[in-house]
């Protein structure tokens, strides 16, 4: 399983921009209905910052690449970020889920 972050911190201005393509974006997964994928995006406290975490099951390539919705909302963050955004990958060393 590869699991990763992205934080994305946006200018203020933006942020009402950034919640419309995240929602185009979602709209796209579900419609696609992508198998192996967790997708999750969240909007930290300060309203500024997004946190989204990404899992593919073991074999899975990231089909993301592959959505239209995903390069306008690549190209959207570029021009709606403060700072260019922070990615890490994450090696699973434990887990439960009840």
């Amino acid at each position: 399983m590869i699991i990763m972050t992205i934080r994305t911190q946006v200018r203020p201005e933006h942020a009402a921009e950034v919640e419309s393509a995240v929602a185009g974006f979602f709209a796209a997964l579900r419609r696609e209905e992508l198998a192996g994928i967790r997708y999750t995006s969240c909007r930290l406290a300060d309203g500024v910052t997004y946190l989204t975490l990404l899992e593919l099951a073991d074999g899975v390539e990231n089909p993301l690449p592959t959505l239209p919705e995903f390069a306008v909302f690549q190209d959207g963050i570029r021009r709606w970020a403060a700072a260019p955004p922070v990615a890490e990958r994450w090696t699973v060393v434990g887990r439960y889920a009840g």
